[in-house]
C-alpha cells in the first residue's frame, strides 16, 4: 500500500492559478453572479464555452458599476440590442468556434471558458491582487475584456457605435493611481 501523498495545487507546482469560477474567494459576490450569468447565457445559447460577449452581458445585466461606466454610453440600447440578438442571430456565427484573437498566446480553455474568456478572468483577479482592496470586481473583468481588441465583446461594443479604448480609459481614470497594464496575459 502507498502513502496518501496530498496533491500540489498548479500554483505550488509552479503552474498557473485555476481559472476563478462560482466560488472562488478571489471573486467578489457580484462578479460570482456575473460568472454565473455568463455560464447560464452560453447553455441557453447552446454554446461550450463562455466568451467574452457573454461575459459584458452578465456584467450589464449583474453589476452595477460596470453598467454605470458603460451606461454613459448613448449607445447602451443598442449594445444591449445585440447582446440580446445573439442567440437568434447576430451571434450565430459564433456557435461551435471558439473565441481567441491571437492576440494573447493560445491557452487551454479550462472550466467552459474560451482562452480570451480565461485570460480575462485571470487578469481581472490580477488586477484585483494590485490593487489589494479585496476580491475581483465587476469593473476589473470588464477592463480586462476590453483589452484585447479582438474580443467578442469589443467587436459587439465596436458594432454598437462604442469605442471601447474610451470605456477602458474612463474605467482607468475612475481607479487612483492607474496606469494600462496591457492586454490580459495568460499563463496558461
Amino acid at each position: 500500500m502507498h502513502p496518501r501523498i496530498p496533491r500540489q495545487s498548479a500554483r505550488e507546482q509552479g503552474g498557473p492559478p485555476p481559472i476563478p469560477s462560482d466560488g472562488d474567494v478571489r471573486l467578489s459576490p457580484e462578479l460570482t453572479a456575473v460568472v454565473s450569468g455568463a455560464r447560464r447565457r452560453a447553455l441557453r445559447d447552446g454554446d461550450r464555452q463562455i466568451d467574452t460577449a457573454h461575459l459584458l452581458h452578465s456584467l450589464l445585466d449583474a453589476d452595477a458599476e460596470a453598467y454605470a461606466v458603460l451606461g454613459a454610453e448613448p449607445q447602451l440600447p443598442r449594445l444591449l440590442g445585440y447582446l440580446v440578438q445573439r442567440s437568434i442571430g447576430y451571434g450565430l456565427r459564433w456557435q461551435g468556434t471558439v473565441e481567441d484573437s491571437g492576440a494573447v498566446p493560445v491557452v487551454t480553455a479550462a472550466e467552459g471558458f474560451s482562452p480570451l474568456a480565461a485570460g480575462a478572468m485571470d487578469h481581472a483577479c490580477a488586477r484585483a491582487e494590485r490593487r489589494a482592496d479585496g476580491p475581483a470586481r465587476g469593473i476589473d473583468l470588464l477592463a480586462a475584456i476590453l483589452a484585447d481588441p479582438g474580443s467578442r465583446a469589443v467587436e459587439v461594443l465596436t458594432r454598437a457605435g462604442i469605442d471601447a479604448r474610451a470605456v477602458f480609459a474612463r474605467i482607468e481614470e475612475r481607479r487612483p493611481g492607474s496606469v494600462w497594464d496591457g492586454p490580459p496575459r495568460s499563463t496558461r
